[in-house]
């Protein structure tokens, strides 16, 4: 499929788990693609070349995208990564110029050297956004800056280091706004679920740790995080 210049547009069967190298590289046509649920790893120069892609969907199981995956996709505007991924290897986005907004749901992945350019066009103007509470980041990530990833909703990171049972409680990071309230809500039953507040918490630099010490007075405990609503006082 390689080299099909005309091919604008595929369906993948969900079944699908593995996609080998160089598989749509120079598909100059192709403007947009999900990749099925399956998929693990974006193998080496898988989109190489294909300079009209616009938007590509990254599916939450993937770990690794192999070297130059997406270079010189030109057209690429935008990227965000699933919290599964762990590592991108080098040139992974080399010559894409058009970058302008990179995502990330967890901590900083490792990085193989030049991931966003270095033998193509170097990316200027792009940015790296980054959850509030996750680790690895600083001022630039592979060249690129840096920036805080302010979400429209609170969001616990359940693949951070401190995500599950630690001493005598079970907890969690939340990430969202600088200085908003967030409330930690719990119930025992999805199927008829009865919400009760547990904990309310100003977050400090867009995070805050919950812990529930209470975890071990019920069976089966499930948690949502809401923005804290106050309550009108009544007369």
């Amino acid at each position: 499929m390689a080299g099909c210049v005309k091919l604008a547009s595929i369906t993948l069967p969900g079944s699908l788990t593995n996609i080998g190298p160089n598989a749509f590289s120079d598909c100059y046509s192709l403007k947009s693609i999900t990749l099925p649920s399956g998929i693990s790893s974006i193998a080496g120069y898988l989109f190489d070349g294909c300079s009209g892609l616009t938007n590509v969907v990254i599916p939450n199981a993937v770990t690794s995208i192999v070297n130059d995956a997406f270079a010189g996709c030109r057209s690429l505007r935008a990227v965000a990564f699933p919290g599964s991924v762990t590592n991108i290897g080098e040139y992974a986005f080399d010559g894409c110029s058009g970058l302008t907004s990179v995502y990330f749901q967890e901590n900083a992945p490792a990085l193989g050297p030049y991931v966003f350019g270095g033998y193509l066009d170097a990316i200027d103007g792009a940015t790296v956004y980054y959850l509030p509470g996750t680790t690895g980041w600083g001022a630039r990530f592979s060249g690129v800056p840096t920036a805080s990833w302010t979400l429209p909703y609170p969001v616990i990171l359940n693949d951070n280091p401190s995500f599950g049972f630690q001493t005598n409680a079970f907890g969690f990071a939340i990430s969202w706004a600088t200085n908003l309230l967030v409330t930690v809500e719990a119930c025992t039953n999805l199927s008829k679920p009865v919400w009760t507040p547990v904990a309310t918490n100003a977050l400090s630099n867009g995070m805050v740790y919950f812990r529930d010490p209470q975890w071990t007075n019920c069976p089966t405990r499930f948690y949502r995080v809401t923005r804290h609503e106050a309550r009108r006082p009544s007369f």
